[in-house]
């Protein structure tokens, strides 16, 4: 028996691959427009952008930019091996781009009254990792 086994008998945690590229631009204080423009793939640069538009009073554009980041990383978790559940854990840094997109487009979700979008989200947060659910709030 693997030391890493799921002896709950789930689906294993996937683990993106690290893209540290975008990650270090952000970190060293480039603009997340400039980051989400050079790596559009990156769901990091745009929950950044998110959480940037919603800050600054506009919701519409978070749930735009929360959006392409959610839909960015739920490409590069299928392409990981993700078949639509199982853990995304919060821990494995190269994953906490999707689940702050994630969390970004719950909270622009219920802000705009889409109920049913934010509970979706929330659920899909929780379950995927309950810790970024707790670190993001």
């Amino acid at each position: 028996m693997s030391i890493h086994e799921n002896l709950l008998g789930g689906p294993p945690p996937t683990h993106l691959p690290d893209d540290p590229e975008p990650r270090e631009l952000l970190a060293a204080g480039t603009a997340p427009a400039d980051v989400a423009a050079k790596y559009p793939t990156s769901s990091l640069a745009w929950a950044q952008l998110a959480d940037e538009a919603f800050e600054g009073g506009r919701v519409i554009e978070s749930y735009a930019y929360a959006r392409t980041g959610y839909h960015r990383g739920l490409d590069a978790l299928r392409r990981a091996g993700w078949k639509g559940h199982g853990p995304v854990p919060f821990e494995h840094e190269p994953n906490r781009g999707f689940l702050r997109a994630l969390h970004a487009l719950a909270r622009a979700a219920q802000a705009i009254g889409e109920q049913e979008e934010y509970e979706r989200c929330s659920t899909f947060l929780r379950d995927s990792s309950p810790t970024a659910a707790e670190t993001l709030g």
